[in-house]
């Protein structure tokens, strides 16, 4: 994990880019259409980051709490309108790079991914509610259900 003082304003900038500024062009490319049509789901994938920074990437949880903050922002132009939009945040996921970065942990181990999982969580995270990291299908079948018309009022 990089150290606070080595991030660079390069990396300060990919983040902003990838987490906020391109979630909000599409925002302004998408939401008068919707308006117009007065239908439409707006959705954000955040973090508990947002919220509950770990002290790590604090270029990801400022990202991640400007998400909130556009979110919310956004909320109140869509009031009364079919239009909605949500935030998910989820806590820890299994990306590929979180893969990666508990197989360099544990590579010297002869251990299942899925203990080496639960030994990073008892080691790391013991927080965790679950013990485990969400899965991105979690976190899409959770996106497709607001996006269905069973979230209308969500």
């Amino acid at each position: 994990m990089m150290q606070y003082e080595d991030v660079t304003d390069e990396i300060w900038k990919k983040y902003f880019h990838t987490n906020v500024l391109a979630a909000n062009g599409l925002c302004k490319l998408y939401l008068p259409k919707m308006l117009k049509n007065n239908d439409g789901r707006i959705i954000f994938i955040a973090s508990e980051e947002a919220i509950m920074p770990s002290g790590q990437m604090p270029q990801y949880c400022m990202t991640k709490s400007m998400l909130l903050s556009l979110s919310k922002s956004l909320s109140k132009l869509t009031k009364g309108t079919e239009v909605t939009d949500n935030t998910i945040m989820p806590g820890p996921t299994l990306s590929e790079n979180v893969q990666e970065i508990i197989e360099g942990i544990y590579s010297n181990e002869n251990m299942s991914f899925s203990e080496k999982e639960k030994q990073f969580m008892v080691n790391n995270l013991p927080q965790s509610e679950i013990q485990r990291f969400i899965r991105p299908i979690e976190i899409g079948r959770l996106t497709a259900f607001l996006c269905s018309p069973y979230a209308s009022a969500c």
